[in-house]
């Protein structure tokens, strides 16, 4: 009895004049084209599925990009339109500075320029009220003197009222000529007030001596020829004090009262330094008390815990011919005693330091042991399959997959460590035995 072969894994045989053999090796050849063309499928749903990632990723990063963006121009341009409020207010802060000093320099002009127009019109009054005194006592003193010194037989004599009152009024003109040109006035006042005195004594001795004048007139004249010139003599003498600079009697009570305050200013300051300085002083002291303190419990310390150390410090400390051991000293002594940089390192613990570094450093190279270890396990984990997926093998007649080359992971370094370990560890008991 013969079997005809229909079907091979499911797939209708088309001719059955090839053998089993053939059929087997055609059928391992579709189900191997089938699992490359499986596996291509899925490299490409793969490199589909990370490019729809890779861009995924790349439109969130250019999405969290732009925000950056985004809040960035929101921040620069707050802090732009902070800015510009910034100088807007700058700018109005000084407009309103500037127009304040413009109002209080007006001001001030203004004040200046009242006080001036006061000081101008109380001068001109001033002037014009001495000159008028001054007019009105000529026009008394010089009748009584033309009576005075009437004579028919000496009319000439007539002339002596102007001389004597012309003499103080010309010798004023010149009190004013010399006060203008920054001259000496004095000659001038005493002309004034000898001629102001010879015509006073006239009127008066005439007013007593002649019923015709009267002695009531008498003194009036003399009244009038002194007056007038004192009155203009004292108008002279404040215009000279003011060409001259002289401080009148409130700007000396202003001064004096400024100096005052200003040497009271002084003498505040210079207590405020002096409290300061002695506060400093203080402050020093207890400073340095607490350094020389500080400095015993240094040297103590020293003393008992690194003696050795310590007596090379104090070689060098006099040697050098400082009054304690200072840092700088100590660090030397302990480096030329203990050969160490590092102040409180001694050779001994800096061996123990390596001796633990050097095990940590062993320690935390070895390779792992176990499931996860990398030397018990170079080849990547299989995949799992689906469920019901044929795995490729079961009807391919024995024949085994193909490997390719890089196919298995190459061994890590601590796998070749330990291996080389290993073969030095067998080298060496071979040796022994």
């Amino acid at each position: 009895m013969t079997t005809a072969i229909t079907k091979v894994n499911g797939e209708p045989v088309a001719d059955q004049r090839f053998g089993p053999t053939a059929l087997a090796e055609a059928d391992a050849v579709r189900t191997r084209a089938k699992a490359e063309a499986e596996a291509l499928r899925i490299e490409a749903q793969g490199k589909a599925d990370a490019e729809k990632i890779k861009a995924t990723e790349e439109a969130e990063r250019q999405r969290i990009t732009n925000e950056r963006n985004r809040l960035k121009l929101e921040k620069d341009q707050a802090a732009h339109n902070t800015y510009i409020a910034e100088q807007k207010r700058r700018k109005e802060a000084a407009d309103a500075a500037a127009e304040k000093a413009r109002k209080a320099a007006k001001e001030v002009e203004a004040k200046e320029a009242a006080l001036d127009a006061e000081q101008q019109r109380s001068e001109n009054i001033w002037k014009w009220g001495a000159r008028g005194i001054y007019a009105v006592g000529l026009i008394i003193a010089a009748p009584i003197q033309f009576l005075a010194f009437w004579d028919k037989e000496r009319p000439f004599l007539v002339a002596a009222p102007a001389l004597l009152e012309g003499l103080a009024l010309v010798l004023a003109f010149g009190a004013a000529w010399a006060v203008a040109h920054r001259r000496d006035v004095m000659p001038y006042r005493i002309g004034i007030m000898i001629g102001a005195c010879i015509a006073a004594g006239i009127n008066l001795w005439h007013g007593i001596g002649d019923d015709s004048i009267g002695i009531n007139a008498g003194i009036i004249g003399a009244l009038a020829s002194l007056g007038g010139p004192i009155v203009l003599m004292a108008y002279e003498h404040g215009i000279a004090q003011k060409a001259d600079g002289i401080p009148s009697w409130r700007e000396k009570r202003d001064a004096e009262r400024k100096k005052k305050a200003e040497a009271e200013a002084r003498e505040k300051a210079k207590a405020e330094k002096a409290a300061a300085e002695a506060n400093a002083a203080e402050q020093k002291a207890k400073q340095q008390t607490q350094a020389e303190e500080e400095q015993k419990r240094k040297d103590a310390d020293r003393r008992e815990h690194h003696p050795d150390v310590w007596e090379v410090a104090e070689a060098l400390r006099s040697a050098r011919g400082s009054q304690y051991v200072t840092e700088q000293i100590w660090g030397d002594a302990w480096y030329r005693v203990t050969g160490s940089k590092v102040i409180g390192v001694r050779p001994e613990m800096e061996a123990e330091s390596r001796a633990a570094q050097a095990r940590m450093k062993t320690i935390t190279e070895l390779p792992i042991l176990g499931d996860s270890s990398q030397v018990g396990s170079q080849k990547a984990p299989r995949a799992k399959k689906a469920p019901g997926e044929p795995d490729g093998r079961r009807f391919n007649g024995g024949t085994p997959p193909l490997r390719r080359a890089g196919d298995a992971l190459p061994y890590c370094d601590a796998a070749k460590k330990q291996a080389a370990l290993e073969q030095a560890d067998t080298t060496s008991s071979d040796k022994t035995i």
